[in-house]
């Protein structure tokens, strides 16, 4: 059996069950990490809204619209929003519910914590 492919977007957090993931810290390495993936199927695509300083999930949200909007939209099984901020995490459903990508807002969802000693 294939392990799922599982993308986490998240400045601070990371899987407290260890599941295999990539991980990406702020939006740039979020961007390039949907970019080495894009030809495989994510089955679950984790995004956080606020990825430290100015730095938002935004840029990604952006290619993930830009790739549905010309017809090729990712392959993800589910994009889970685990945003503390509730308009942000509501603004991010809304946008990717526009373009079908099947999203689950989870924020507070004990699958993701806060990383200790790094």
């Amino acid at each position: 059996m294939l392990t799922p492919l599982v993308l986490l977007v998240d400045d601070l957090r990371s899987f407290t069950d260890g599941r295999p993931a990539h991980v990406a810290r702020t939006s740039t390495d979020g961007v390039a990490l949907l970019g080495r993936h894009r030809a495989h199927r994510v089955d679950e695509l984790w995004l956080d809204h606020d990825l430290g300083g100015d730095d938002t999930i935004w840029p990604v949200v952006e290619v993930l619209e830009h790739a549905a909007f010309h017809g090729r939209p990712f392959d993800v099984g589910v994009v889970v929003i685990h945003s503390a901020n509730p308009a942000g995490a509501a603004k991010m459903a809304q946008a990717l519910r526009r373009w079908d990508y099947p999203v689950r807002v989870a924020s507070g969802d004990p699958a993701v914590g806060y990383r200790h000693g790094d």
